[in-house]
């Protein structure tokens, strides 16, 4: 079916590495880039996997100075499977490589629905004439573990032997990511390989310094033929199995290869090696695992629906596929946070930054499990976040803005301009509000469930461990008798200090600022509904004295917002900066999303002009509908009318670069409310961010998780108004003509597949059958209440 598939015509070595990491397939447990069986990493091919969780920290000297870097690391490739023809007399031709031999017929077909990536090709060989060759690919959604390849080798007027090399190749280092060149990449040490009769080679390795054991199986068989020879040929770094197959027209060869992997994190296991020897040998045939593995993936398209018509459903699937390879019901099961690029690449190093702000809301109403899992891995890193505040004699818990095994802040020091060829300082690891992000998604998480035994224990830890944090750090400034937070960066991440400053950081970030207030009267909120042993449980854990909150009361209603020219400040002193003449740098550049490295390579700098990465201040009015955001602001004293957030919205959109591809989403997802006629620009580009890679080359080094499960609530929640709050659905749906018609299935408070969907100006809500209580339903203008297995169908006004 189209809608369910992506196919890649033709073979271009420029567009490889792009049509690699959107063909990456994964289970949540790790992924295998959809490089080609054959190929070895270089300029055009990098195969690659990854375990979810599996970093390892080198150290590496650059511009002269020793710096730290922790990585998700390339384990060896299981992948690794070439042949050749072998004439009747033992002649062998060259192996097969898309590079080098004469292709007739080329296509990858990613199946979405089945969870598969196919190869179809003819070539012409120089002895053997036409040759077709089909492999299919899984890396198994029901057995986290398993992987598995079938190759079929057919020819059509010659006879003699194919000769198959069957691998796992330890010698892999960390190279996708070309600007990271500078930085140690040899991950893997003490790697050693054997093999077990009659169809195994394994091999094993460890991490450099976070001594993390790996083990990799791979049985390589010929089912149904009898092959001339096989053999079995570890070495050091490379476990192979070679076998010889007869060959001939109406007799294809067919290869099955079937892969495990486990590491030394695992539960339950003796050590890894043994798992993956045992897990591979136990493993059945191939059509077994295919059926297995495809009804594995019918369960989470069940758990997952979403119903968009025409090219954009489409892509929003796909968007949801990758989604579900990163973060699967697997995920529920491990010690990991969000990746910001999936398990699809290298670059950001496979860190957790923010992301999870876009992708948990979209979890929470359909893999609850999942979400609960993220949040936990910022629980278990809490006593580092209240360490690394204390180190700056703050209270409560500052969370780093990139975390990875062990939640110290792995931002790196510094960072290459690839248009200058400088290193520079890097300063985002003052991105405080990643901490707000944090309580945001746990109260998210607690108002779609219910789940009222998190939020009162976990839930409540981090969230007052954060308000904390915000309390204390914010400052009294008599004159303006305000609170300011002093010294951060907000989400533009192109302002790092004021012109000509010697120190990083910007004043009363109104994005940080608001937020925080935010994080405080939901903390106040909760200490009032918690019961009082919970609540004296609760102070005496955390060592909270009740003597802070009447500071958290004052900071919550009096952090200042800066304003100027009638729109909100994106920080204070923003509107003294330079205008940037933007049309110039159109016209002199083919892209200027990264306007930070043009003017930096030009011998200027960003931090002199009204210019923006992405959005910042209109990231409230993602976060917020607008009625909560106007009532933020007043609690503040501050009056925020739609006049005011038009002009705002207005006014940034004319100072943005979007050089970030959740820019796209953000901006979409506000002009919905506040500017409709262009909201569908921005939809679409945010649609098309990683299929037509618009970043230019950064698709290759990992998806962008972010904005794929932020187009998906966009959906969800950005079309449909909805919020889960007060143990209701509060929806208010604004129409889009480019997105007039969709449906989506929820999982909301013990309800499965609860139906939406939106047609022809009629909400209709079905909600199925089973012993949970009615859910109520709030519009603007009315309230309902729909029992299960009823179904409600509503008429909304036109606006």
């Amino acid at each position: 079916m189209p809608e369910w598939s992506w196919e890649y015509e033709g073979y271009d070595p420029g567009a490889e590495r792009l049509r690699e990491s959107l063909c990456t397939l994964g289970n949540g447990y790790f992924a295998t880039r959809g490089a080609v069986p054959e190929s070895k990493a270089g300029l055009v091919h990098y195969p690659a996997t990854y375990v979810a969780g599996c970093y390892n920290l080198l150290e590496s000297t650059v511009a002269g100075r020793r710096v730290e870097n922790e990585d998700l690391v390339n384990l060896p490739n299981w992948l690794r499977l070439r042949f050749r023809l072998r004439s009747a007399d033992g002649a062998a031709g060259p192996w097969f490589s898309p590079d080098t031999c004469e292709l007739l017929e080329y296509r990858h077909t990613l199946d979405l629905r089945r969870g598969t990536l196919t190869r179809r090709l003819r070539y012409r060989d120089s002895e053997g004439g036409p040759v077709s060759v089909e492999q299919c690919r899984l890396v198994h959604m029901g057995d986290p573990h398993l992987a598995a390849l079938r190759t079929v080798v057919t020819v059509e007027s010659w006879s003699g032997e194919i000769e198959v090399d069957s691998a796992i190749d330890g010698d892999v280092i960390n190279a996708n990511v070309h600007r990271y060149r500078s930085l140690g990449k040899n991950h893997l040490t003490h790697v050693q390989t054997g093999s077990e009769d009659p169809d195994t080679v394994w091999l094993r390795c460890r991490t450099s310094t976070s001594d993390i054991g790996v083990g990799m199986a791979a049985r390589t068989v010929a089912p149904g033929q009898a092959p001339s020879s096989s053999g079995l040929h570890p070495t050091h770094h490379r476990a192979a199995h070679r076998l010889v197959i007869p060959i001939a027209p109406g007799r294809p060869a067919v290869v099955v290869k079937t892969a495990a992997v486990h590491t030394s994190r695992d539960q339950a296991i003796r050590n890894p090696l043994e798992a993956a020897v045992d897990r591979v040998t136990g493993a059945p045939d191939f059509a077994t695992l295919l059926d297995s593995h495809t009804a594995a993936w019918e369960r989470l398209w069940r758990g997952a629906e979403i119903r968009v018509p025409g090219e954009a459903g489409r892509v929003l699937r796909l968007h949801l596929f990758h989604v579900l390879q990163t973060l699967s019901p697997h995920t529920a099961e491990l010690d990991v946070g969000v990746p910001a690029r999936g398990l699809h690449g290298e670059a950001y190093r496979g860190h957790v930054f923010w992301d999870e702000l876009f992708v948990l809301p979209y979890l929470n109403l359909h893999f609850p499990e999942v979400s609960r899992a993220l949040l936990n891995y910022r629980h278990r890193r809490l006593p580092q976040a209240c360490r690394a505040a204390g180190e700056i004699g703050r209270a409560g818990a500052m969370y780093p803005w990139q975390s990875g095994s062990d939640g110290r802040e792995e931002t790196q020091q510094l960072h290459l301009n690839p248009r200058s060829g400088r290193w520079l300082p890097d300063n985002s690891r003052l991105q405080h509000h990643v901490g707000s992000a944090i309580a945001y998604n746990v109260w998210q998480y607690c108002e779609a469930t219910g789940d009222t035994e998190y939020l009162h224990t976990k839930g409540a830890e981090m969230l007052l461990q954060i308000a904390r944090f915000w309390a204390d750090t914010a400052a009294y400034d008599p004159r303006t008798d305000r609170y300011r937070i002093r010294g951060v960066l907000g989400p533009d991440e192109y302002h790092d200090s004021y012109p000509g400053a010697a120190a990083p950081g910007l004043d009363d970030n109104a994005y940080t600022n608001v937020t925080a207030a935010w994080v405080l009267s939901r903390a106040l909120d909760l200490v009032r509904r918690l019961p009082a042993w919970r609540r004296q449980e609760l102070f005496e854990r955390i060592e909270l004295n009740g003597g802070e909150l009447p500071k958290w009361e004052a900071v919550s209603r009096r952090l200042r917002v800066p304003f100027h020219q009638g729109v909100i400040s994106q920080f204070d002193g923003y509107g003294d900066l330079a205008e940037l003449d933007w049309d110039s740098y159109r016209a002199r550049y083919d892209s200027i999303r990264r306007l930070d490295r043009i003017l930096e390579a030009e011998g200027d700098t960003v931090n002199r002009y009204q210019a923006s990465k992405q959005a910042d201040v209109l990231m409230l009015g993602y976060l917020f509908s607008p009625a909560e955001l106007q009532s933020l602001f007043h609690r503040l004293g501050y009056e925020l009318d739609d006049e005011v957030w038009r002009r705002t919205v207005d006014y940034y959109l004319k100072r943005t670069s979007h050089g970030s591809t959740l820019s796209g989403l953000v901006h979409g997802w506000v002009l919905t409310r506040a500017r409709r006629a262009e909201a569908w620009t921005y939809c679409r580009e945010a649609l098309e961010e990683d299929v037509a890679d618009l970043q230019g080359g950064t698709t290759g080094e990992g998806i962008h998780l972010g904005a794929m499960a932020g187009t998906l609530d966009l959906v969800q929640r950005g079309l449909t108004g909805l919020e889960t709050r007060e143990d209701a659905l509060r929806l208010d749906p604004v129409p889009l003509p480019a997105l007039s018609e969709y449906g989506f299935s929820l999982r909301y408070r013990g309800h499965w597949g609860v139906s939406v969907r939106l047609q022809s100006g009629q909400l209709r809500i079905s909600v199925p059958d089973s012993e949970e209580s009615p859910i109520r339903v709030v519009l603007t203008d009315r309230a309902v209440t729909i029992a299960p297995g009823d179904t409600c169908t509503l008429v909304l006004p036109r606006s």
